[in-house]
């Protein structure tokens, strides 16, 4: 089987590395806000951080997975060496994404903030969070024009380009961050807010330097030709919006429920609380490696499927499994065997660090399935099957996993574990329909229907 799937092992994993590095620099930057505000500003600080960030991530997956739909479609079109069209696409991509982005700065900024009083939260963990929401939803729009040109330039198989200017703006997230959390240089210490700023800067420069190296690379003057305002059509915004708002639901669905969970531990109390945010932040990073293997997926499946080659398409997408099975398992006996370590890098309050611990032996058991449901999302959006999926994700998350780990959690009295439990049995639904959907969908074009 190895020497079978060896060359796609290699060619995924080159084009997938740089992918996943860069999906990273989403998640990493949550990662320091916490890490920062939980030395520096203590428990109730990154409690807030905790509240803020189950809400802002569903939004900020919605953006990002409106700015999927122009992946398959630039990488298909490349696989027809139609490069006219991929500029076209390109125009339009930009228009919807920058308009999304306003319009989750509104949803934010207008009703997240006017809500957050009324979520069962301490107080104390509500006046720290509200500034630092705010500027996380001004932060959105130029992370939608980040989106746009790296979404272009990952279709056509750039993957590196992204993948540096991420590691950079993660630098220089936390240098911000801790000048202006601690109060370094002359600059008055901010708390919360502080990390909210950092991450507003490291985004508008994300946006300005992609956007430019897109614009001024050799590599993509055959592309970008008919990138113009005049190229927006009803047409083509339409096809990406065909794809990019099931994908966004789909995101939604699963963030939402893990947002969910978070609010329905808050009631619980601010430790376990920020217990979540520790655990989940650790979760959220294998989750954004496992899906930069799924952003290589959809590409590479979306050039097999443009050039009607199901042969390739099979074999690319089983290695993909393969990868990410591997990977996930891996991931998983590091939290188990670290988990009284790794919540130590967060926060010294031992509340906090025991509770987390628990919940990352429980994460530890989901990641199996959490990478796999992922990677059958890429592999399905890469020849255009996203209503199906978002479907399954639906009733995965929503009509069984966060229920169950309400009753779980609450009307048992498991606490956080409990309701971790609930997610998990959502993230095993969830994987197993998705792998059946794909070999459906195998068995599909084998037969050519």
């Amino acid at each position: 089987m190895f020497s079978r799937y060896k060359l796609h092992y290699k060619t995924n994993l080159i084009l997938a590395i740089p992918v996943v590095i860069s999906q990273l620099g989403h998640t990493l930057v949550h990662m320091a806000d916490s890490i920062i505000v939980g030395h520096f500003a203590g428990t109730i600080s990154l409690a807030a951080v905790s509240l803020v960030n189950s809400i802002f991530t569903v939004m900020m997956v919605i953006g990002i997975g409106i700015s999927y739909g122009l992946t398959p479609l630039i990488a298909q079109e490349d696989g027809k060496r139609n490069f006219r069209e991929c500029g076209k696409l390109l125009a339009n991509s930009l228009f919807i994404n920058v308009l999304t982005g306003f319009l989750l700065f509104v949803v934010i900024y207008f009703g997240l903030l006017l809500s957050i009083d009324h979520l069962g939260q301490a107080p104390e963990v509500v006046a720290e969070a509200r500034p630092y929401l705010g500027l996380l939803g001004i932060s959105i729009i130029p992370l939608m024009v980040f989106m746009t040109f790296k979404q272009f330039a990952e279709g056509l198989g750039f993957t590196k380009q992204a993948m540096v200017i991420s590691i950079a703006g993660n630098v220089i997230n936390v240098i911000l961050g801790v000048i202006f959390v601690k109060g370094l240089f002359g600059v008055e210490s901010m708390g919360v807010a502080g990390v909210g700023w950092s991450t507003l800067i490291d985004r508008t420069l994300m946006a300005i330097v992609m956007g430019i190296y897109i614009v001024r690379s050799a590599h993509f003057k055959a592309y970008i030709k008919n990138f113009a305002i005049r190229r927006i059509s009803k047409i083509r915004s339409f096809k990406i919006l065909k794809i990019g708002g099931p994908v966004a639901m789909q995101y939604a669905f699963e963030v939402s429920a893990f947002s969910g969970a978070a609010i329905i531990i808050g009631t619980i109390g601010a430790a376990h609380q920020a217990a979540h945010q520790v655990a989940i932040n650790l979760a959220a990073i294998t989750y954004m490696m496992a899906s930069g293997i799924s952003a290589a997926a959809t590409i590479k499946t979306g050039n097999s499927f443009g050039r009607k080659d199901f042969k390739e398409l099979r074999l690319s997408a089983n290695s993909n499994y393969h990868i990410v099975i591997a990977f996930m398992m891996f991931t998983a006996l590091l939290f188990v065997s670290l988990n009284q370590f790794l919540p130590l890098l967060y926060t010294t309050d031992k509340t906090v660090v025991m509770i987390a611990s628990q919940l990352l032996i429980i994460a530890g058991l989901f990641q199996l399935f959490d990478g796999t449901q992922v990677v059958g999302l890429g592999i399905l959006r890469g020849v255009g099957d996203v209503n199906v999926p978002t479907l399954i994700t639906f009733i995965a998350y929503w009509i069984i996993g966060l229920p169950v780990a309400y009753f779980l959690g609450i009307s048992l009295s498991l606490g956080a574990n409990g309701v971790w439990f609930g997610l998990t049995i959502g993230l095993l639904i969830s994987s197993l329909l998705l792998f059946l959907r794909y070999r459906h969908m195998v068995k599909k074009f084998k037969l050519g229907v």
